[in-house]
């Protein structure tokens, strides 16, 4: 029982606590204090209900308010005045640069007048009257606070306090970083009831609503009708200050919405609504009656041909992407192959001084001096002796493959005719066995005393152990590197196809 009078308790206050924190306000979007991409610019570079100046470049994308060169200043300033008393603005914006800190900053405005384009205070003017939100990238007074955001409200006599940033005039901030971020940082600045709140979303994450409080300031008096705007400076250092989205939304208490004189009444909307739906029923009989009077003329599908569906878009879409990919893996594998190409003739080349160095020893020119064929100190007489040393050892398995051969099949032959035998008595060898023994026992002769050619320490041309092992295990590492590169090709082509 106490239970549920608890979960009744916090229920009512879950209930109480909107009612006396009061209602959320109604919005509505203001397109003429506005802009965002795409087109955010027109093709002759104004944007609609704004002008601009100053060093300020518009592009369809953003508004470069100033750009990374050093003293430059620039702002663009709405061209109507505010008609609602309170507003809420999403400021979407992106300030980069090379350095590690930058200069000088980004404000945003609302003030009685516009501004200047290249005023001293942020690029716009000083002693304005209105607000005036400062995203302050340099530390002038050298108390390591910076970047930091503040916001001012001027009543039109006061000069900004440079040498200080503005530390002794601001209403509220907070240090903030926003510089050189992987996503757009974004400011939500909310003047609502003489209630001056500022959102700020960081730029680290590519969630939309991830803002955090920055400020919130009571008792905040702005003048009316007054006009929005965005400044931006450099100095010494330079940054690109660029502007992404603006939108205005107006704020109105619930029940306050103001009704449009232009709006058409129920009963209007009804009446239009009505003689609309009997227009498009007399259309659709005198298309009817056309396509009896001429079925020949008559395409039913016209024009349909030259649009595709979302779905025909989407798979037109990702069979590009795997063609492209496939053209990549096919180049890959085609550069793959030349590098074979260039290996196998290498070892060709190499296969070539082999024969010559041979032929040179054959006619008595042992004598000369050999050259070196790189700069490691890996010489011509040190790859001959390997190359001779595998050929060796390649006859020499060779042979003793077919050795180990014939005696299987010969003892696989007497081991029958044992089986076949009446009795258990050894039948005695024969001339054929006598010979195999023979022939087996001149057989090893010949590989020990091969095996005591190569290891001779009087051949001038044999190579130490050691650089025998390093050479096989380096070919080793080749062959093994190429088969797990081989062995990941084919299992990125089983992925695609």
């Amino acid at each position: 029982m106490a239970a549920e009078v608890r979960w009744l308790l916090a229920f009512l206050i879950s209930c109480a606590v909107p009612f006396s924190c009061g209602e959320t306000p109604h919005r509505k979007f203001e397109y003429k204090y506005s802009f965002k991409p795409p087109y955010l610019a027109q093709k002759d570079g104004t944007v609609p209900f704004w002008e601009y100046g100053g060093n300020t470049i518009a592009s369809s994308e953003n508004v470069r308010v100033a750009p990374s060169l050093k003293s430059q200043k620039g702002a663009i300033w709405s061209k109507l005045p505010v008609t609602f008393d309170w507003w809420e603005v999403d400021l979407v914006f992106r300030i980069s640069g090379r350095s590690r800190i930058g200069a000088d900053g980004l404000a945003f405005w609302y003030t009685t007048a516009q501004g200047a384009y290249n005023g001293t205070v942020f690029g716009s003017s000083d002693l304005w009257t209105g607000l005036g939100i400062f995203f302050d990238s340099f530390d002038n007074d050298n108390k390591h606070n910076n970047p930091y955001i503040m916001a001012i409200v001027n009543d039109g006599t006061k000069i900004f306090d440079h040498a200080n940033d503005g530390s002794t005039q601001q209403l509220a901030g907070c240090l903030r970083d926003f510089r050189n971020k992987p996503f757009a940082t974004r400011a939500r600045i909310e003047y609502y009831k003489n209630t001056l709140t500022l959102m700020f979303h960081n730029g680290m994450t590519n969630n939309d609503q991830d803002y955090e409080m920055c400020f919130r300031f009571d008792n905040v008096v702005l003048p009316k009708n007054g006009f929005f705007g965005i400044s931006a400076a450099t100095g010494g250092l330079a940054d690109d200050h660029d502007i992404l989205h603006f939108l205005t939304l107006s704020l109105y208490p619930p029940g306050q919405l103001p009704v449009d004189a232009h709006k058409v009444s129920l009963e209007e909307q009804a009446k239009l609504q009505q003689e609309y739906f009997d227009y498009q029923k007399k259309l659709d009989e005198q298309k009817e009656e056309y396509r009896k009077e001429h079925p020949d003329k008559f395409r039913k599908q016209e024009y349909e041909e030259y649009y595709e569906t979302e779905g025909q878009k989407e798979l037109r879409q990702i069979f590009n992407g795997q063609s492209q990919m496939f053209d990549a893996l096919r180049e890959l594998n085609r550069k793959l192959d030349e590098i074979v190409g260039r290996q196998e003739r290498a070892l060709s080349l190499i296969s070539q001084v082999q024969a010559v160095q041979g032929g040179m020893q054959v006619n008595g020119q042992l004598g000369q001096q050999p050259v070196a064929i790189d700069s490691v100190g890996i010489r011509r007489q040190e790859v001959d002796a390997v190359l001779n040393n595998q050929n060796i050892i390649l006859s020499a398995a060779k042979e003793i493959k077919s050795f180990v051969g014939d005696l299987h099949t010969k003892t696989d032959s007497i081991l029958n005719n044992q089986a076949r035998a009446p009795t258990a008595q050894v039948q005695p060898m024969g001339y054929d066995h006598q010979s195999l023994m023979a022939e087996i026992r001149d057989g090893l002769n010949t590989l020990k005393k091969d095996s005591k050619i190569t290891g001779s320490a009087d051949c001038p041309n044999c190579l130490s152990v050691s650089m025998f092992l390093l050479f096989i295990a380096i070919q080793m590492i080749i062959l093994f590197v190429y088969s797990i590169y081989r062995d990941n090709k084919e299992a990125q082509m089983k992925k695609l196809y």
